[in-house]
């Protein structure tokens, strides 16, 4: 399948962008809630708007420098901004060599960002983006996953959210922003291993106040009626947590926002921006390919084996 250039996901999220279009510092929570929207993909037979339509997924072009300005911040914001943006085009710049193209999977709880930071990484990378579960709703004809959720059934939903991802893995120079629950299922860890996976670790408390805030109607897992909204996220949360923890932990590199905000000397993840994550999961995703070789040859050879039986 082919991801056409005019149905791509736009890479920039608020607070990335390229060439003249400024990058504003702002907190890696407060309005991740928008998310852009993506082309359409078959699945399962299903299209949007009647038809497939097929994507192209854009080859790597050189990455601009990402400015960031805010005239009220002061001379001190624009230096760091800078500094952030020089760090993501040379983060970026080293990790692309060795991807050779791979896509990069971004999983983790409903709420960590996935869409936010996969829009910077492709920015920065030369990709294009998609949200797992926007090709879903395009799919099957619905605005939304809780209306899929509640017309049809949430095994309905994972059924097609395995065909996306299928589709998906077939494709090359691609951040695939996937849905929370995606990790669940086997087949689905088979078709994102034939790219790079990135585990967003965000604690839960920080997940539980950022939803509380923003609501639960998009998020059908979570929608339920509660006098105590961040009380009810958080013990929700912490139940899901429990179920998909060691599969999260099948990804191929983690990001773990405690250990961003530690680095930086403070506490509070809430203060992180999209760009600090984008960094340190280009870090991790260089830090993984550098040293694969010999791990990743074994296991190639190993599929090669079994392919054949």
């Amino acid at each position: 399948m082919e991801v056409g250039a005019s149905m791509a996901m736009t890479s920039r999220a608020p607070g990335a962008g390229v060439a003249g279009a400024g990058v504003v510092r702002r907190s890696a929570f407060p309005g991740w809630e928008k998310q852009a929207q993506a082309g359409s993909l078959r699945v399962g037979g299903a299209t949007a708007g009647a038809a497939a339509v097929a994507v192209r997924a854009r080859g790597t072009r050189p990455v601009a420098p990402l400015c960031s300005v805010r005239a009220s911040r002061g001379s001190e914001s624009l230096h760091d901004s800078v500094d952030e943006a020089l760090l993501l085009k040379r983060k970026s710049e080293e990790v692309l060599f060795h991807l050779n193209g791979r896509c990069i999977y971004l999983v983790g709880m409903m709420g960590s960002g996935k869409s936010t930071v996969g829009k910077i990484l492709a920015e920065v990378l030369g990709y294009s983006c998609f949200d797992s579960d926007k090709l879903v709703e395009q799919a099957v004809g619905m605005p939304s996953v809780a209306q899929i959720f509640k017309v049809h059934s949430e095994a309905f939903f994972r059924e097609n959210e395995s065909s996306v991802l299928r589709d998906l893995s077939s494709m090359r120079r691609l951040v695939v922003a996937t849905g929370g629950g995606a990790v669940i299922r086997p087949i689905n860890w088979n078709y994102m291993k034939k790219g790079l996976s990135v585990w967003l670790d965000v604690p839960l408390d920080a997940l539980a106040k950022r939803i509380s805030q923003v609501g639960t109607a998009s998020r059908p897992l979570l929608d339920q009626p509660s006098d105590d909204p961040y009380t009810a996220a958080f013990t929700k949360l912490s139940m899901l947590a429990e179920q998909r923890g060691e599969a999260y932990a099948n990804a191929d590199a983690r990001v773990s926002l405690e250990e961003i905000a530690a680095k930086q000397g403070h506490g509070d993840v809430s203060k992180l921006t999209p760009t600090d994550i984008a960094i340190e999961a280009l870090l991790k995703i260089g830090n993984f390919v550098t040293e694969e070789p010999a791990v990743h040859g074994q296991v190639d050879s190993q599929s090669r084996k079994m392919q054949a039986l």
